[in-house]
């Protein structure tokens, strides 16, 4: 996303009175790093957890090791569960958590390449579930999750405002 349109949604989302949140795996802090970029995001972001390992979406964000066991750290049903952690621990009208495949290695399958991104968005008591699987190397398609999460943000002002 260009830096004039996240300024655009930084504004947007500040008008509103809405404040944001990330929880973090994949994207290992770049949805913060580029948040914070944004004229207005002191008024709007909250903060971000970083929850790379397992160990710790369990311990700050209350993911369930049933959970982990079942579907693996690379799932949308642990992006689900780290969403509703992060809304009880930082409470922002809109909490967001990614997890996914940017490396061969983890839980891949030929169902789940490389390069599948997992995020759930927590908004007024509605959670939304997106899969997306990108391509190219794992700071490419890092950076592609993050601007992808933009989008989202921003369509999902589009939806419940008027412009």
């Amino acid at each position: 996303m260009k830096q004039e349109e996240l300024t655009k949604l930084m504004l947007d989302l500040k008008d509103k009175g809405l404040t944001v949140a990330f929880a973090e795996s994949i994207s290992g802090g770049m949805l913060a790093s580029e948040f914070v970029k944004a004229t207005g995001s002191s008024d709007v972001f909250m903060g971000s957890i970083v929850a790379y390992q397992p160990e710790v979406k369990m311990k700050l964000l209350g993911v369930k090791q049933e959970t982990l066991d079942l579907y693996t750290a690379e799932s949308q049903q642990v992006t689900n569960e780290m969403v509703m952690g992060l809304k009880k621990q930082l409470d922002a009208s809109v909490s967001v958590a990614t997890t996914g495949l940017a490396n061969e290695g983890a839980s891949e399958t030929p169902q789940k390449p490389v390069g599948t991104m997992f995020v759930s968005i927590l908004y007024d008591g509605k959670a939304e579930e997106f899969r997306e699987v990108f391509e190219g190397e794992p700071d490419k398609v890092r950076q592609q999750l993050v601007d992808y999460v933009f989008q989202k943000l921003r369509g999902m002002l589009d939806q419940h405002y008027v412009r």
